[in-house]
């Protein structure tokens, strides 16, 4: 059972208040049109009462497509041991039911919910005060595309959040994901 009360940092409650909000790609993709899509991203936090953590509804869609987002995940972000945040990836059964509704989900039991293990992104504080990391080595599976792992990196910033994500095969060659780097939000709210 995930409901265990956990004393919370000054740096976890700041890092969950950067991440919560409205984010999109918009600027990036004016930029380079050729090699980012504006994406819209939604970081809703749920469950509040929980303090096993801070729990957020994720929800990704390319602009021109809102109500068919591509992913859609709950994460619950907490700090293992001092200095180290992680944020647990979970999939939602039937998710495009909560499609701009994240508040559906509070009456949810988190043991619907399947852990994506291995997917777990590691954060640690970084010298100028933002948080930065990503996932472990190959061991969050993927099989979108031919890819048979993918990779996350993040940075976390008041006000903006990087994200590249991205594919392999069994080659380790890059079957998809951006090429140039990550992506590039900025909150909106």
């Amino acid at each position: 059972m995930l409901h265990v009360t956990m004393a919370q940092s000054a740096d976890l409650q700041r890092l969950a208040q950067w991440m919560a909000g409205s984010y999109n790609s918009h600027e990036q993709h004016v930029r380079d049109t050729t090699n980012y899509f504006a994406i819209h991203l939604q970081m809703q936090p749920i469950w509040k009462d929980r303090t096993d953590g801070h729990w957020f509804y994720v929800e990704q869609a390319v602009a021109d497509y809102l109500d068919k987002p591509y992913r859609q995940r709950v994460y619950r972000l907490h700090e293992p041991e001092p200095g180290i945040f992680e944020s647990v990836i979970y999939t939602i059964e039937h998710p495009l039911r909560f499609t701009h509704h994240p508040e559906l989900l509070e009456k949810l039991p988190v043991d619907s919910l399947t852990e994506k293990k291995g997917c777990s992104v590691i954060l640690r504080k970084e010298a100028g005060g933002g948080f930065a990391g990503g996932t472990q080595g190959k061991q969050c599976p993927s099989d979108r595309k031919g890819a048979t792992y993918t990779t996350s990196e993040v940075t976390i910033t008041n006000g903006k959040l990087l994200s590249w994500d991205r594919g392999y095969n069994d080659k380790d060659e890059q079957v998809w994901g951006a090429d140039k780097g990550g992506y590039e939000f900025v909150k909106l709210r």
